[in-house]
């Protein structure tokens, strides 16, 4: 991945607030982050239970941990999720690991595919969350509509080429999600580690 020149003005603030031991900036981290947190947890976890714990983990392991964040790295937004899938998917791996150990049905290839398609799903969530509203807007006018492009082109108030760029570049950042890692993209979304 190549690094940045200079990271964020936010996040370079937000990780020397949190190593100063500012109560204050963890709850702004909360409040920006938490429900990316949580989305994330639950869709690789499926359980609102657990994806709760991992949230708390997350955000303690923050406040505990404020230098294991490198502002030159990558976003504040890909480090808190990539926190966040390491450890559902430690979490669901221990699970699922104890429940074959109980005499559960399956195998250690099923677990893995689980792993996968959860760890796939997870990644597909961040990205359409982290793309520009725009595009999110025509994906979600798209799929969860069923508008094609001219009725998306319509209820955007934009032209039907617009329409049709914005739904081919969602789908393409989309499509990253199973294959291919997003650029710059950390070792757990897919990307170079």
């Amino acid at each position: 991945m190549a690094k940045r020149d200079a990271p964020p003005r936010w996040d370079r603030r937000m990780q020397q607030r949190l190593a100063r031991g500012e109560a204050a900036a963890l709850g702004e981290l909360y409040d920006r982050f938490a429900s990316l947190v949580h989305g994330l947890a639950h869709r690789v976890l499926g359980d609102e239970h657990a994806a709760d714990g991992i949230t708390r983990d997350v955000f303690a392991h923050l406040w505990e941990h404020p230098d294991a964040y490198d502002p030159q790295e990558c976003p504040l937004r890909t480090w808190v999720a990539t926190l966040t899938h390491r450890l559902a998917v430690q979490r669901l791996r221990a699970t699922e690991t104890a429940a074959l150990a109980e005499g559960g049905h399956g195998s250690t290839e099923e677990l893995e595919l689980k792993v996968r398609h959860a760890s796939v799903a997870a990644r597909a969530d961040y990205i359409v969350q982290a793309m520009p509203a725009p595009l999110r807007a025509a994906l979600e006018l798209a799929y969860f509509q069923r508008r094609d492009y001219r009725q998306t082109a319509a209820d955007l108030g934009v032209t039907e080429d617009e329409a049709r760029r914005r739904l081919r570049l969602g789908l393409q950042l989309l499509s990253t999600a199973h294959d291919a890692p997003s650029p710059g993209a950390p070792p757990e979304y897919g990307g170079a580690a």
